[in-house]
């Protein structure tokens, strides 16, 4: 996992190493859902921000190809922590936070970087690979 602040929290583009732009999300869409995202138009990578906070990233840029193993990585991975809402009775933030514990053992990846928004594909790869047994079918 690359650590660097600046990929992390979009600022930089982890595949060319230059600054990205932050702009409106009709850069990548052609209209606007009111979002804002970091982009570099040179790698087709970008990031969304959350909607609170439109200038903090939802994680690493990703390309076409990472886009999707995050996709999946999110379908193994959001339906464990769904299903402990449902079984425990917890709030959203306490079962995702309880679940990406889970996952940060299961994976050996740090608790602090344990966020599919902050994963490369090999990461992605293993939380697919982790989730699987619990996945339901």
């Amino acid at each position: 996992m690359n650590t660097n602040p600046d990929i992390l929290s979009g600022k930089i583009c982890p595949y060319c190493g230059k600054p990205t732009i932050h702009c409106s999300d009709s850069v990548i869409y052609g209209r606007t859902y009111g979002g804002m995202m970091y982009v570099c138009s040179t790698c087709d990578a970008y990031v969304g921000c959350h909607k609170p906070n439109p200038t903090q990233a939802l994680g690493r840029l990703a390309n076409a190809e990472l886009r999707q193993y995050k996709i999946a990585a999110h379908a193994s991975f959001d339906s464990l922590w769904q299903r402990k809402i449902d079984r425990d009775g917890v709030s959203k933030t306490q079962g995702r936070k309880a679940a990406y514990r889970w996952l940060s053992k299961a994976t050996g990846i740090e608790v602090e970087y344990c966020h599919i928004g902050m994963m490369d594909i090999e990461e992605c790869k293993k939380v697919i690979e982790v989730c699987a047994p619990f996945v339901k079918k």
